[in-house]
């Protein structure tokens, strides 16, 4: 599992709740910061924040589903608190993600939608 998202706290608190759930979970903090982090852990799903720092979710997500075309590409998460509208969730499925978020997520259906990822 890999988090991704400039707020500290948001990452802080998913990261435990995920841990107390039984994933394993690494995080990033910039839009950068994901595409290496991909590959090395190589993560089943990953939460995106779209409004990250020197690369935005958007991109990210388009990388991933660009660079892993296999069975293998994670589950891409997008999350906002601020991008809600019908056209941001239209943009985040056009440009890979599986799922659309509004932050603070209900952890019901982000518990659920992780357990379609687990290998």
């Amino acid at each position: 599992m890999l988090i991704a998202d400039d707020e500290a706290d948001t990452v802080d608190t998913l990261s435990r709740l995920l841990r107390a759930e039984g994933h394993i979970v690494h995080s990033a903090y910039t839009g950068k910061d994901v595409l290496p982090a991909v590959r090395i852990f190589r993560p089943d799903a990953i939460i995106l924040d779209v409004s990250l720092p020197q690369m935005s979710g958007y991109a990210v997500a388009q990388a991933i589903r660009q660079t892993f075309t296999d069975v293998r590409r994670p589950l891409l998460i997008a999350m906002s608190g601020v991008w809600k509208d019908f056209a941001d969730r239209r943009i985040a499925e056009q440009v890979g993600f599986d799922h659309y978020l509004e932050k603070p997520a209900d952890t019901a259906e982000l518990l659920a939608l992780l357990g379609t990822a687990k290998r």
